[in-house]
């Protein structure tokens, strides 16, 4: 009787789960059984591995052979434990030494001929064995680098089971022949990437060959909507583009990530890793250092934008844009129920999906920017020029953001047309975005000073009662806010999400706390009604 362990992740959402590999070899009648609630793609890996293990040139046992994955009570899926599966078998049948396995982590799938073919969400597995105590790891070549993200792990890429055997062995390790490149895509690479899924949610961020990044002096006129965009940015603030079709919304929005500053090395490993599990992250760029922009069209289902899927969930477009800008173009064209379950993110910064199979708790802290119509034909103004819907159907169309979203989204600007002078103006006379997204980076870095102490980095994160009581405006300067409270024209939430824009722009203006001029452009940004004080154009 022999027997071997070793280890390897189950994945559930983008939080992974050590699972414990074990093999038993007894007298018998030659069978391979496979136990431990494995699903389809699992269950078909007693074929792939016992082709593998016959193709790198070792013997397979001819014994009752059984593979348990413990623990036993979760779900298991997908094709990653191939590797793991292999060695802790050969290592029953005493081909490699058991005790050389115990402590690995194995990561990838088995190809027929015995190589090692990569597979998604290798980072998230890679930080839940890190997490375990678990210091090598064992993956494909294609996905080494990824794993190397993670700190304090020794990571082996290898390309085939041979190798890993050789490896173990202490014998020489075998050359493997790179496939011939005949100008077609590596079919090794085609599990790390969902097809469509990148194309279907609208993400950006992550290419290996990026667009050029759109910029700020591109946009013609606007100043109100540009200055809505910096503090969005400053801030962490959601924003609301309201304006007729053609006035530059969706250029607007084009242009809000690259405002944003870098991630940070955590960040960049929060959203690398949703990514991964998501099929959106390319082979040739192993780490997403910008903020990303996920625009989905608007006939995408609630379980598109907040996740879901048969059997266990998987990301959705919130946890696409965890980190970055989820922008709804046409928003009132989204389903209602998809719309309004973006209420509980917009507010936790995280999303609890639900499922028969199981529940996945996924990051989906994001910018959200919404842009609309003011009508169905969208030539409403507040003087009805050439509009020819009647007022019930302007109302219906309005009435499809519903309050409860909009009390949760902090910045709301009218964006009008351009005019012929604007757009005959001479280059040069807009600012860039690398001007403006430098005097974001220092606003950032104002806020970052004053919660220093504190878990919050930005003035959208901090709760309104921490604001009212540990860092006060001005004396005198909420009085026009607490009047519009008091008349109805802005709810509790309402007006501490004032006071959060308050501080923005008191950061962008170099101030140590909120003005009355500071709060008065929150006020204006918010409800979109002009204030006794003057409000900058946004030029500087």
């Amino acid at each position: 009787m022999g027997f071997a362990r070793t280890c390897s992740v189950a994945l559930v959402g983008v939080e992974g789960v050590v699972v414990e590999v074990q093999a038993d070899l007894e007298p018998g009648v030659a069978a391979f059984t496979l136990v431990g609630l494995p699903d389809k793609s699992l269950i078909e890996s007693r074929d792939r591995v016992r082709a593998a293990v016959l193709n790198s040139g070792a013997e397979w046992p001819q014994k009752k052979l059984t593979v348990g994955l413990s623990p036993a009570s979760v779900p298991k899926g997908g094709s990653g434990f191939d590797l793991a599966v292999a060695c802790a078998v050969l290592g029953a049948a005493e081909r490699l030494d058991p005790r050389e396995l115990a402590d690995l982590m194995m990561i990838g799938e088995l190809g027929l001929d015995g190589r090692v073919r990569p597979v998604r969400g290798v980072l998230p597995a890679v930080l839940a064995a890190a997490d375990a105590g678990y210091r090598q790891v064992v993956v494909p070549e294609q996905t080494a680098a990824e794993a190397a993200l993670v700190p304090g792990v020794s990571v082996l890429g290898v390309r085939s089971l041979r190798q890993l055997i050789a490896v173990l062995t202490d014998e020489p390790v075998p050359e493997e022949e790179q496939p011939p490149d005949r100008g077609r895509p590596d079919a090794m690479l085609a599990g790390l990437m969902v097809p469509g899924a990148g194309a279907g949610t609208g993400v950006l961020a992550g290419s290996p060959v990026a667009p050029r990044q759109p910029d700020m002096a591109e946009v013609a006129g606007q100043h109100a909507a540009r200055q809505a965009l910096e503090v969005a940015a400053a801030g962490g603030h959601h924003l609301l583009f309201m304006g007729p079709p053609g006035a530059g919304k969706t250029m607007l929005a084009e242009r809000l990530p690259g405002l944003l500053p870098p991630l940070t090395q955590k960040e960049a490993l929060e959203v690398t890793a949703v990514h991964s599990v998501a099929g959106v992250l390319p082979p040739g760029k192993p780490l997403v250092d910008a903020p990303p922009y996920c625009a989905p069209h608007h006939s995408a289902t609630m379980a598109a934008l907040v996740g879901g899927g048969n059997g266990l969930p998987r990301p959705g477009a919130v946890s696409l844009a965890h980190r970055g800008v989820l922008f709804l173009d046409e928003a009132p064209e989204f389903s209602g129920k998809a719309l309004d379950a973006l209420r509980q993110p917009l507010e936790s910064g995280h999303v609890v999906v639900a499922r028969s199979a199981g529940m996945m708790r996924m990051p989906a802290r994001f910018l959200l920017l919404l842009a609309a119509n003011p009508c169905p034909c969208g030539r409403h103004t507040q003087r009805g020029d050439g509009c020819d819907c009647t007022p019930m159907a302007i109302r219906r169309y309005q009435g499809r953001l519903s309050g409860p979203l909009l009390d949760r989204v902090d910045l709301r600007v009218h964006v009008s047309p351009v005019s012929r002078a604007e757009l005959a103006a001479p280059p040069g006379g807009a600012e860039s975005t690398a001007s403006v997204a430098a005097r974001v980076l220092e606003a950032r870095a104002r806020a970052l000073a004053r919660y220093a102490e504190t878990p919050w980095t930005a003035n959208s994160d901090v709760p309104g009662h921490e604001l009212r009581t540990r860092w006060y405006p001005a004396p005198g300067a909420l009085r026009e806010a607490e009047t519009d409270l008091e008349h109805g024209l802005l709810t509790a939430r309402g007006l501490d999400r004032v006071l959060r824009v308050a501080w923005t722009v008191a950061d962008l203006a170099g101030h140590d706390r909120p003005t009355t001029e500071d709060v008065a452009q929150a006020l204006h940004l918010r409800t979109g009604i002009g204030r006794s004080v003057p409000v900058g154009a946004g030029e500087r």
